[in-house]
């Protein structure tokens, strides 16, 4: 996904929420659920959400530590390692495993990110048992074959070759290597090929034991299952791994910004992106920065920059404003297209309208808009199906938000004044951003 397509992210007393269940049925059941912290013999801690609407459990975990954990010259071996894990486990090699699979009737997903490694399963109640055996070899018994490690590398490697000839990767590649420099942020996840031709199946073993770990997993279940028969499983699934994984520390990123960065193609359209400095969902303001930017760029069709660049003048398809959140970066990005004639007009319209939100700040009928659809869009979109909810329930554990986040979240939202948000537009929006330009210099644009 690149910078200009990104999209605006001890036992507990279980805490009574409103989930929207739609499972596979067309509409949606509301009921009441709750979300319970279930903790196994083997200190194995999951949050759960029993739902017997449908007979089926999905479960999504992560263990943390993702790409930024590539050792110098094997760049991309995470998302290598990652892409293996269901090609062979166990005394079951690829094939064996996947016909295994198919038989159990699992839907099973693998995938890499930066700050962690993720998986998950979606089954039928009845035949979880034999699916979620399968989900423990693969979690703990990872084969590495040769055979399948040179296919999933061709495979990895023959889409970097595709993606060097696509002008928006190459915009992202220069834009990570400026705005973060020699940090593990500005590698790509995928690696190079010459990276990935120098990866092992020792390599790869020694990566999976450092990673694999209870100490940095997160789980996430929800559907036909207790409490007491998933304190059974995750003990199955996960109890055989190390007690703590061994990561390297990975500094603080310190984003450069007051920066141009042109990648000069000549396309039919040019694509500008803006970073300016984020905040983390932890921080005491987050809300307030949340709402101001829903209101200059986050939502779509009601924003500030949507009303100014296309609404009022038809200057672009879509423009959007985003607040990234990573382990070890924020950012605020505000992304666009439009021709190439156009591409400075835009920008300083762009420009403007930020610069109106730190003078003026937003009127309080804008403020109510955003605080109703911040709070109505999250059910929907967050809490609409099992799979959406382990997401969202998996995310909130990831960032540390605690159990009644969801509870929270309304009232925080709430609690965010006008005064509020025009301090976290001056916090956030004062700083010089980092402007990248797909596209000739805009100089050459303007005659």
């Amino acid at each position: 996904m690149t910078i200009f397509n990104r999209l605006p992210v001890g036992a507990a007393k279980p805490l009574l929420v409103v989930l929207v269940l739609m499972g596979l049925s067309a509409t949606p059941a509301r009921a009441a659920k709750a979300i319970q912290e279930v903790t196994t013999s083997t200190g194995i801690t999951a949050w759960l959400v029993e739902d017997y609407s449908l007979p089926i459990v999905s479960i999504r975990f992560a263990f943390r530590g993702g790409s930024t954990q590539d050792p110098s010259g094997k760049e991309g071996i995470v998302n290598l390692m990652t892409s293996l894990l269901d090609e062979g486990a166990g005394e079951l090699d690829s094939e064996a495993f996947q016909e295994r699979l198919d038989d159990a009737g699992a839907a099973t997903r693998f995938w890499a990110g930066s700050d962690a490694v993720y998986g998950s399963m979606r089954v039928l109640a009845d035949q979880k048992d034999d699916a979620f055996d399968l989900l423990r070899r693969a979690i703990e018994q990872p084969r590495f074959d040769q055979e399948p490690l040179d296919r999933i590398r061709g495979q990895i490697g023959s889409g970097i070759r595709s993606q060097a000839k696509d002008p928006e990767t190459a915009a992202e590649v220069a834009w990570s290597k400026a705005i973060y420099g020699d940090h593990p942020y500005s590698r790509p996840y995928e690696g190079t090929e010459q990276t990935l031709a120098a990866v092992t199946t020792s390599d790869l073993r020694t990566l999976h034991k450092r990673l694999f770990a209870r100490g940095n997993l997160s789980i996430a279940v929800a559907g036909a299952i207790n409490a007491d028969t998933l304190k059974r499983d995750l003990d199955r699934i996960f109890g055989g791994l190390p007690a703590e994984p061994s990561l390297v520390p990975i500094p603080e990123a310190e984003p450069k910004l007051g920066q141009e960065i042109l990648t000069p193609f000549y396309l039919a359209q040019t694509r500008l992106s803006l970073t300016y400095p984020g905040l983390s969902h932890k921080d005491a303001h987050f809300f307030a920065a949340y709402l101001m930017n829903n209101i200059l760029g986050g939502s779509v069709s009601t924003s500030r920059l949507w009303n100014a660049v296309r609404e009022k003048r038809g200057l672009a398809y879509d423009i959007h404003s985003i607040l990234d959140n990573r382990d070890y970066a924020s950012t605020l990005v505000i992304g666009t297209g439009t021709r190439p004639d156009r591409a400075a007009e835009v920008l300083s319209l762009i420009r403007g309208e930020v610069r109106r939100m730190t003078d003026e700040g937003v009127s309080e009928k804008e403020l109510e808009a955003a605080k109703k659809e911040a709070i109505g869009s999250y059910a929907i979109a967050s809490l609409n199906s099992l799979s959406a909810i382990t997401h969202t329930l998996l995310e909130i554990q990831m960032e540390d938000l605690g159990i009644d986040y969801i509870e929270r979240r309304k009232q925080l939202i709430q609690a965010v004044t006008v005064d509020d948000v025009r301090s976290a537009a001056r916090r956030l929006l004062s700083t010089d951003p980092a402007v990248l330009i797909l596209g000739a210099p805009l100089e050459e644009r303007r005659g």
